[in-house]
């Protein structure tokens, strides 16, 4: 019977935690955080999007002149024969 007692002491005492003036006041290290996160989401966002769209136009290219839309060679060559060949940097991504 004293060890459930103790165990109950042991329970209901709490120790000397972050409470006062600062308790929930968050650092400016978690604003830079969120900002990284959010810089980040957009960029991959951006580069998927880019991709994408560039997908896109390839393969309605490939259908529309009647290419096989796997074989990049043939489509490079009929895009840049029509003046339609994207050449910028491609995305790291």
């Amino acid at each position: 019977m004293d060890v459930i007692t103790d165990l109950m002491i042991l329970a209901q005492q709490q120790q000397g935690g972050p409470l006062g003036p600062e308790f929930g006041k968050a650092s400016p290290i978690g604003l830079l955080i969120l900002a990284v996160l959010g810089v980040a989401v957009i960029s991959i966002g951006w580069a998927f999007h880019r991709r994408y769209s560039r997908y896109n136009r390839r393969r309605a290219f490939a259908e529309a002149h009647g290419l096989d839309v796997f074989d990049q060679e043939a489509v490079d060559k009929a895009m840049e024969e029509a003046g339609l060949l994207d050449r910028r940097k491609k995305s790291w991504f």
